[in-house]
């Protein structure tokens, strides 16, 4: 992790808008893990991949709106409470979206893979995966609005296609057909379980907009420097964890540049 230090150790103050935003992309381009193609190419084991669903929903999936929670109580910039609280609202009950909530759409992916969802009421979290959860609950809690709003709102639901949300010559997040969707395609989850892929990918535009939207236009100069240090210690984090998960999934570790 020699690149993310010297990285995160080069943040000072002040730092302008366009440092900041680039900081940030410059952290989001870095969210990607060697083993992710064999999850999306249906290399995993079925009956492995209950792990990594329930590693997700433990860590942030079930708990999301309670961790932009804390971004909106701390805030006293009502420009971003509003964002703040639309999201809370979208994610706990549905209710923009015509939907359910988002962690109760998420479980109809091990339904509808047939899947023991009695696990997924009493969760153990993989030692990396508590460390990680830990670090979220520390960076969303008595730091400032900005630091838990930028790794809700940013990293947890961010992509390395972060650029391409600001930019608009610049690619984009690849979008699958509903058919093509990994667990469709590879694992037989019927395509009437994809509801919470779908909501994403209809307010996609929307709230990635929003949430940079709120990073670079409501949060103070004072905390930029401290909001890319606490997105480079979740990106760490995050990294560990996700190399966890895939050892548990059974896939080998191959020798990456990013060490």
């Amino acid at each position: 992790m020699r690149v993310l230090g010297e990285m995160v150790g080069a943040y000072h103050w002040p730092m302008n808008r366009c440092e900041f935003k680039e900081g940030l992309l410059r952290v989001m381009e870095r969210k990607v893990h060697w083993s992710w193609p064999a999850f999306t190419g249906g290399q995993v084991a079925k009956e492995l991949l209950h792990i990594h669903l329930e590693q997700e929903y433990g860590t942030y999936v079930r708990d999301y709106p309670i961790l932009v929670a804390r971004a909106y109580v701390q805030c006293p910039v009502p420009a971003a409470r509003r964002v703040l609280a639309e999201t809370i609202y979208e994610r706990e009950t549905g209710g923009l979206s015509g939907s359910e909530s988002h962690a109760a759409l998420f479980l109809e992916y091990p339904r509808g893979l047939g899947m023991n969802l009695e696990r997924f009421r009493h969760i153990r979290l993989l030692p990396a995966a508590a460390r990680f959860r830990a670090l979220l609950d520390e960076a969303c809690c008595g730091h400032s609005w900005e630091v838990a709003a930028a790794v809700t709102m940013i990293f947890l639901e961010g992509s390395e296609y972060e650029r391409g949300v600001l930019e608009p010559k610049v690619e984009r997040q690849p979008q699958f057909a509903p058919s093509e969707h990994p667990l469709v395609k590879y694992y037989g989850l019927p395509v009437q379980n994809l509801a919470l892929s779908r909501i994403h990918r209809q307010e996609v535009g929307r709230h990635r907009k929003a949430a940079w939207h709120l990073m670079l236009n409501c949060a103070s100069e004072a905390a930029r420097p401290q909001v890319l240090q606490w997105m480079g210690q979740v990106l760490h984090a995050w990294y560990s964890y996700r190399d966890e998960v895939a050892e548990h999934c059974g896939l080998v570790r191959a020798v990456q540049a990013r060490h």
